[in-house]
């Protein structure tokens, strides 16, 4: 394949290309890691190191046990855990039996548990201990049959594990007592200690993960990431940091969620890489943690979204100079932009270099990133890294490719893009389309132009996905819940703009003749059926709400005069 124009524009440190790739997982590199430098860190989490070989260790009993139960190739795991020890225990357990995971957000409800497990059929779940009650709720409606429960304490150091029981453990919600026949991690743990590693072979082409995504519709479903997607996306991140990344030495502090692709496929694989501990945030709300973890770690490279660098930025301990940031030399930002101002500022206050990037989760990290030597244009997500294409066609047919600075929808093309939706033939074909030689083609949704030196530009998402703090919310399923209300006749969401936030979802709402409903009311509605992020910040009562002539509501003729 001949080198495309855009990568004139790399660093020195980068390839075109970086196949062959190898028939590696990252199972294979965490043995690798483990042989050459059994003690090296590959986590630090409140103090805590957990080593490669402790990690191999710790893995190889849990697949032991999840084989004893008679977890078999192929059946889905789900992990409801924040980014701690256990997930990284719990995945590669998983993935040493042979199993898929299946990561959750903590944050969901039960109603979002619930349709999460139903739709990929997980048969067994780790839940951290004040998750657990939302999880045995909808256990009966799953074919979940096993529960294994543990503690955010379980990997503290001893005094601060003390402190947690006496002080937090019962007030937030972490003090529970399992039903019999729901073990805790620790002791499933300590029961397999020792015991040989399943005899499963794990191939590069073999299923390892389902994430969540709204795909190309709006409506929630199952992502299938295979075992090479990691490694493929761990080189290209590898080889694109070279300049401000040192091997096994620099901290890549991690606030970001590991349910989430940016995380889980992206960060997590560059660590293995390029052998960089990573330091685990449970709560990336928690400012005053991330800046005392910063503390700590002294980290070298930062993963964060937009609101983070502000929050960060505005953090009275950062203001009055209390707490210093000159540890980061690189930061990435993505999921969704970043203003001009914050990123001055954030470089000034640190001295280090934010390069943004693009991806989706069903690209699984084939990324767009600005150069972190070269040429960065405020307002670009960049150009496409090594072996990862691009296109600009039109929004109509995706067949016909688009001169420079007309906007089209965005196409891309790369090792790694995603095995499919979940059981989802339909929505695949309409995801994943070949247009020519050399497979398919993710179309994205989203519009975007691209300018002479090839870096591209996002400028409007041909889908309706709202983007909030860097999560995902999907209108149409916040649309679902109000509509079950009694009192609701017809419901349009969209996302509308937030200084803060970046967008917010907000619902516009017709009632039944003759019913009554404020929207305080209907808030809290959604508050007991919806993570708290998806929850409309308003709610506008209409007589009637604009539509197609087929019927479908019009969400962007809602949101457009909108200024909130």
């Amino acid at each position: 394949m001949l080198p495309h124009p855009w990568t004139r524009h790399y660093d020195r440190t980068v390839p075109p290309s970086l196949a062959p790739y190898p028939a590696q997982t990252l199972v294979d590199c965490l043995d690798a890691a483990a042989a050459e430098r059994p003690a090296h860190a590959i986590a630090l989490f409140k103090g805590r190191r957990l080593s490669y070989d402790e990690l191999n260790r710790l893995s190889d009993a849990f697949a032991a046990a999840l084989v004893a139960w008679g977890v078999g190739r192929g059946d889905r795991v789900a992990l409801v855990l924040p980014n701690t020890p256990q997930f990284l225990i719990a995945q590669f357990g998983i993935w040493k039996a042979g199993a898929v995971v299946v990561p959750l957000n903590p944050l969901y409800s039960a109603r979002e548990f619930e349709h999460a497990l139903q739709a990929t059929g997980a048969t067994t779940v780790i839940v951290l201990s004040s998750c657990y009650a939302r999880i045995k709720a909808v256990q009966p409606m799953t074919m979940v049959t096993r529960v294994v429960v543990t503690s955010i304490k379980d990997y503290f150091p001893p005094a601060l594990r003390v402190l947690f029981t006496l002080l937090r453990e019962r007030r937030d919600g972490h003090h529970v007592r399992p039903e019999p026949g729901d073990p805790w991690l620790q002791t499933l743990l300590a029961r397999h200690a020792g015991q040989a590693r399943p005899d499963r072979t794990i191939a590069p082409d073999d299923p390892a993960v389902i994430l969540s995504s709204g795909g190309t519709t709006g409506v929630p479903k199952g992502v299938l990431g295979l075992h090479r997607d990691y490694v493929t996306a761990g080189l290209q991140l590898h080889h694109w940091t070279k300049p401000a990344r040192r091997d096994w030495d620099d901290v890549v502090m991690l606030p970001l969620p590991m349910f989430h692709v940016y995380a889980n496929v992206g960060v997590q694989s560059l660590a293995f890489m390029g052998h960089n501990p990573l330091s685990l945030i449970p709560n990336p709300r928690d400012v005053d943690d991330v800046l005392a973890t910063i503390r700590t770690v002294r980290p070298a490279i930062f993963c964060g979204v937009p609101t983070l660098y502000t929050a960060l930025l505005n953090h009275p301990t950062v203001v009055a100079g209390k707490v210093s940031l000159r540890s980061i030399k690189l930061c990435f930002s993505g999921s969704a932009p970043l203003h001009a101002e914050t990123k001055t500022r954030f470089e000034e206050r640190t001295g280090s270099r934010i390069i943004e990037g693009y991806s989706l989760t069903e690209a699984m990290m084939a990324v767009c990133l600005n150069p972190v030597e070269g040429t960065q244009k405020i307002g670009s997500i960049g150009i496409p890294v090594s072996d990862v294409e691009a296109r600009i066609v039109d929004d109509e047919t995706g067949e016909r490719d688009l001169p420079t600075g007309v906007v089209g929808e965005l196409l891309m093309r790369a090792p790694q893009l995603m095995g499919g939706y979940w059981r989802n033939e339909a929505e695949t074909a309409l995801a994943l389309r070949t247009h020519d030689a050399g497979g398919p083609w993710l179309h994205t949704g989203d519009l975007a132009y691209r300018d002479e030196d090839g870096y591209i530009f996002i400028v409007d998402r041909k889908k309706d996905l709202i983007k909030t703090s860097g999560f995902q919310v999907w209108p149409r399923e916040i649309e679902e819940v109000l509509a079950s209300h009694d009192a609701v006749l017809e419901v349009g969401v969209a996302g509308i703009p937030d200084p803060i936030k970046g967008e917010v979802a907000k619902a516009w709402v017709v009632l039944k003749a003759g019913a009554h409903a404020t929207g305080d009311e209907l808030r809290q509605y959604c508050r007991t059926r919806l993570t708290p992020y998806k929850v409309p910040v308003a709610i506008e009562f209409r007589d009637s709400l604009p539509k197609t002539m087929v019927g479908k509501i019009l969400r962007r003729a809602l949101s457009a005069p909108d200024t909130h």
